[in-house]
Order: C-alpha cells, then sequence, then structure tokens
C-alpha cells in the first residue's frame, strides 16, 4: 500500500510540474491527489505498521497492535491537526493577498513609479532590482513581481527590453523573498512551522539574499540589453490622493505582523488578521469620502456600488490557496505513515558528503543544495513541506536557514520554477527557451554565489 501512495503521490507532482504541457491548472492534481492519498490511507488504516507523531516527531511506537477503531481515530486526529497546521498558513496568506488588494483598489503601487526618473537602462536595472529585493521582503515575491511588472509595462514600450527587466525582476523578487519570514511561502511555511524566527533568519540569509540578487544584475549591466536609454511613456500620475497613504499603512501593517508574532506569542495569522482589519477600516472612510464627492470626480463612480474589502477579495488568486490546500495536505499524508521521516534517515546517513554536525547527525549542504535546484524544475511547496516532515532539526537550526535560502532563489533558474516566475510568463507571455537562454545561467549563478557566502558566514560565525 505505501509504494502505491508513493507512486499516485509522484503522479500527482509529474502532473503540478507539467501543468503547462498538460493544459490543467497544478490546483486539480493537488486536491486530486490529496483526497486519493488520505481516502487510501483511510481503507488500508489496518495494514501500516508506522505512524508519524507530528507533536513529538517521532514515529509512535507499537502503532501496528493498535485496533482498528484506535487507529482510525489517531487519523482523524492526525488529519485535523495537519489541516489546522495548513489553514494558519492560508489564513495568513489570505490576509496578506487581500491588504495588498487593497493597497491596489487605491492605486498605491502607482506611487513607486515616482522614483524612476532616469531614462537610462542600467539605473533603471539596478532600480527595479533593489525595488523587487525589497518589496518582496514585505508584499511577497509574487505581488512583488506583479506590481513591478505592471509599472514596468507603463515605463518600458519596447517588450524585447522588457522581457531582460522582467527576467531580472524574477531573480531579485525570489532572493529577496527569501530572508524574510512573509516574503514567500515557502519562508512563511518554515516561519508559521516554528523552524525558523524572523531575526535568525534575517541575520543569516540577508547577505546571501543580497548577493544572489547583485551578482546577476551586476553581470546583466554589461550585456547590450541594458546599454542606451529607453524611450519612456507619459503618465498622468496617481489616479487617487490616498493612493500613497494606503500604501504606507499597508505596507506598515504587513511588516507589523512579525512584531506582533514577537510580542505576544501568537500565530502569525492572528497578527495578519488586526492589520487586514486596521487597513480596511481606513480603506472604507477613504472610500465613503470618494463616493460623497462621486458628483464631481466621475472616476470614483466605478467604485461607489462596491466596499473595497469586497472588491480585494474577489480580486484574490483563490487556486494558489486551493493548491496550497491541496500539496501541503498531500505531503501531511506521506509524513503520517513515517514515509518521509524514513526517507530522511537514509539521505542523513547516505550523503554525509561535505556535511555539517547538526543535532547529533550529518545533514548533507549538497542534499539542500539539490533541493533548490529541483525547486527549479519542481515547485518549492511541496519541497519543503517535505522537509518539514524529513528533518527533525531544532528551531533556527543552520539547516532551515539554509532550506529557506535554496528553496527561495533555486527556483530563478527556470520561468516555471518559482510563482514570481509563472506570473511574469503569463503577464508578459515570456517564451520557455527564452528564459532558459538569456536568464537561467544568470539566475544559477547567482543562486551559487549565495550558497557559497551562506556556508562561509556559517563557519566563521
Amino acid at each position: 500500500m505505501e509504494t502505491l501512495l508513493v507512486v499516485i503521490f509522484v503522479i500527482g507532482y509529474l502532473a503540478i510540474t507539467l501543468e503547462h504541457n498538460l493544459k490543467i491548472d497544478k490546483l486539480i492534481p493537488a486536491l486530486a491527489m490529496m483526497a486519493i492519498l488520505w481516502a487510501l490511507m483511510a481503507f488500508g488504516i489496518d495494514g501500516f505498521t508506522t505512524w508519524f507523531d507530528s507533536g513529538n516527531h517521532a514515529l509512535l511506537e507499537n502503532f501496528g497492535s493498535f485496533g482498528h477503531e484506535e487507529k482510525m481515530e489517531l487519523m482523524e486526529e492526525t488529519l485535523l491537526h495537519h489541516l489546522g497546521k495548513t489553514a494558519e498558513i492560508l489564513v495568513f496568506l489570505l490576509g496578506a493577498m487581500t491588504i495588498v488588494e487593497i493597497i491596489d483598489y487605491f492605486d498605491g503601487f502607482a506611487t513607486i513609479k515616482s522614483f524612476v526618473k532616469t531614462r537610462s537602462k542600467k539605473k533603471i536595472l539596478w532600480i527595479f532590482s533593489f525595488l523587487a529585493f525589497i518589496l518582496s521582503a514585505i508584499i511577497d515575491n509574487l505581488t512583488a513581481t506583479i506590481v513591478l511588472i505592471s509599472i514596468l509595462q507603463k515605463i518600458v514600450k519596447d517588450r524585447d527590453v522588457r522581457l531582460w527587466y522582467a527576467g531580472l525582476i524574477i531573480i531579485a523578487a525570489n532572493a529577496g523573498g527569501a530572508w524574510s519570514p512573509i516574503g514567500d511561502v515557502t519562508t512563511t511555511m518554515l516561519w508559521i512551522g516554528d523552524k525558523v524566527s524572523t531575526a535568525m533568519l534575517i541575520e543569516h540569509l540577508l547577505v546571501p539574499s543580497l548577493v544572489c540578487m547583485l551578482l546577476p544584475s551586476f553581470i546583466a549591466s554589461f550585456l547590450p540589453a541594458f546599454k542606451g536609454e529607453i524611450d519612456m511613456e507619459e503618465d498622468g500620475g496617481t489616479a487617487s490622493k490616498y493612493g500613497p497613504r494606503m500604501l504606507y499603512l499597508g505596507l506598515g501593517a504587513i511588516v507589523f505582523v512579525p512584531i506582533f508574532k514577537t510580542v505576544t506569542h501568537l500565530p502569525p495569522y492572528v497578527g495578519m488578521m488586526l492589520s487586514l482589519a486596521v487597513v480596511a477600516t481606513f480603506a472604507e472612510i477613504y472610500s465613503n469620502k470618494k463616493i460623497a464627492i462621486s458628483s464631481v470626480d466621475q472616476e470614483s463612480d466605478e467604485h461607489a456600488h462596491h466596499s473595497p474589502v469586497h472588491s480585494a477579495l474577489t480580486k484574490i488568486e483563490l487556486p494558489s490557496i486551493l493548491f496550497f490546500l491541496g500539496i501541503l495536505m498531500a505531503v501531511a499524508a506521506l509524513e503520517s505513515l513515517g514515509l518521509l521521516f524514513n526517507f530522511a534517515e537514509g539521505l542523513k546517513q547516505g550523503m554525509p558528503l561535505i556535511g555539517t554536525e547538526m543535532a547529533g547527525t550529518r545533514v548533507s549542504d549538497l542534499v539542500v543544495v539539490l533541493l533548490g535546484i529541483g525547486s527549479a524544475v519542481i515547485d518549492n511547496v511541496p519541497l519543503v513541506a517535505a522537509s518539514l516532515g524529513m528533518f527533525s532539526e531544532p528551531m533556527d537550526d543552520q539547516l532551515w536557514h539554509f532550506i529557506a535560502y535554496s528553496a527561495g532563489t533555486g527556483g530563478s533558474m527556470l520561468i516555471i520554477g518559482s510563482a514570481a516566475g509563472v506570473v511574469a510568463m503569463g503577464m508578459e507571455k515570456i517564451d520557455f527557451f527564452w528564459y532558459l537562454k538569456k536568464i537561467s545561467w544568470l539566475a544559477f549563478v547567482g543562486f551559487i554565489a549565495g550558497a557559497i557566502v551562506f556556508m562561509v558566514m556559517r563557519y566563521l560565525f
């Protein structure tokens, strides 16, 4: 039965990886895989001899001697446990996405466009690289990519030039998301799972992530694509006078969440809900003011019949939320049977090369680097979800920091390897092989350079 479960997981995994070839959204195989795995576990529960206790992070003793009813009750408790942990991540993401959409409702991100005062291609490259690096740490790499490419489309007319900028934005956004607990879904998973703390994550990953962004941007600045000047489109500026205010309020509210968690020791989604409530309150107040002057300002008519919060909720990427639900719960199924735990033990014993001493065992740096390279081909969410079940190192162990870096930045090597890459691919219709030829080598150089810096810092400090 265990073999059948693994085969189903592999088939589902391949369907997710090949979604563009199969023309099937990845959320469909993710949800199907999750439901089938747990259903088969329920049917074959009496045949399993091992069970993984997620609370104590160890195999349950004498599970094979349990009765049918006892095993079913334990499975239901485990399912509820994993659903609760997954819901923490999903509710957190829903709150963050809603705040971002509220900012966009007031055209707050148009404020960022005012930062671009030059026509030099090289200077614009550095401006967008740093903006992507910083913004992705605050509003996550996916959203930062959407915002910056939207701004880029208003600034750069030539699509061929925009493609190069989009490629470097993907690299910078993924690098920026790796060192922040709210910058990438994978780092959020590690943070909410109490594997990393905000302060230690920033301390250990800020410099490697910065190198991962700086080196590709530095090399690219000498390429022909970034020589000369661009013809910029004139734009009317910010559509709403409340835009800048909502931008700073929204970003500040998201940054407040790690502070709230540190002070109260409550789960991050609680702080995110508080931040959302504050931002939504101001959004409703400003929206009412727009409605009040709608007879004068005709542009506000489109807002007059909709609450900004309701409008923001209709624009949330619900397919992404359902995909995370499916993949996280599918990985939890394999974890519950102890398959990931046993696989991790095999890795520790079989690959001590370039290893570091961790909790009495040796976990290879090579394994984590391969995980990063693998995240370019396979979605990094299930890879990190699997690592959560595979390794039992304590909070803020160097292993978790390295996993956060590798999974967060490794996806830049292929355009389908990260959420930022996929959304850029859709927005600019970037060809897979164009990205592979022009951008992938830059991303690889940055990834390896950052990994080396991380390992050097670890041994020095």
